[in-house]
């Protein structure tokens, strides 16, 4: 079993841990601690090694799962469940619950109040971060927040067309900076980058990025983008 806890500045109550793709059950295009329900792996497989994290990591109480479709949705938790929210980000001010992101290339960003009263956890494609969805996030917040953006696809394997690049530069000029042009129409875009230019601007100057990229480190994470036939990782956080 294998998780990473996030390096960042945030009080003892609050607990967080990413996973990585090793140390679970699953096989093949799955191996092997695949936490995705909806990638055509055993579900009985994928809640085995949902439970061996849960209890690897000693977890309060099992995760709330969300059902992700890159929208602008944030639900805010009251207690733990198992129905699989649809949202593409979870917010709790209760102790014991679990919130979940579930990601192979996009952003997984937790969120923490400095006083560990409200955690969240996101979910940030591209369309997520121009639509707005860690601004929706951090406006559950009214106290001053840290964030950490965890391991996602880095800016040397993301290519983006003119399309996606003009969204951003129409939302805010400042956004270009996180665009390098790569050749005639295409560009490499710097997803932890935009993410912690638009949680500044949003208020949120505290923000950690891990550094870590899903497309070029395939011994520990999954990656759609290197292989579509493939599983997902989770970052998790709550409030002892």
């Amino acid at each position: 079993m294998s998780y990473l806890h996030p390096s960042w500045d945030v009080t003892d109550r609050v607990k967080s841990i990413s996973s990585t793709r090793v140390g679970g059950f699953s096989s093949d295009d799955f191996a092997s601690l695949n936490l995705g329900m909806h990638v055509n792996d055993d579900p009985v497989i994928v809640q085995k090694n949902r439970d061996h994290l849960a209890q690897a990591s000693k977890m309060p109480s099992s995760p709330v799962w969300m059902n992700q479709t890159h929208s602008t949705t944030v639900v805010e938790l009251t207690e733990p469940t198992s129905e699989t929210i649809e949202a593409d980000a979870l917010v709790t001010s209760i102790p014991g619950v679990v919130c979940s992101v579930m990601t192979a290339d996009c952003l997984p960003v937790l969120f923490a109040s400095v006083d560990g009263t409200k955690v969240a956890s996101a979910h940030a494609g591209w369309r997520g971060l121009v639509g707005g969805i860690l601004e929706n996030t951090l406006s559950h917040f009214t106290s001053p927040v840290i964030a950490w953006v965890g391991p996602a696809i880095s800016v040397d394997a993301f290519e983006v067309g003119d399309e996606v690049r003009q969204q951003f530069v129409d939302s805010n000029g400042d956004d270009a900076i996180a665009f390098h042009q790569h050749k005639p129409g295409k560009w490499m875009a710097d997803l932890p980058l935009l993410a912690k230019l638009r949680l500044q601007r949003a208020g949120c100057h505290d923000v950690t990025l891990s550094g870590l990229c899903t497309y070029s480190d395939p011994e520990r994470f999954f990656s759609y983008r290197r292989q579509a036939s493939t599983g997902r990782q989770s970052s998790f956080i709550w409030i002892e």
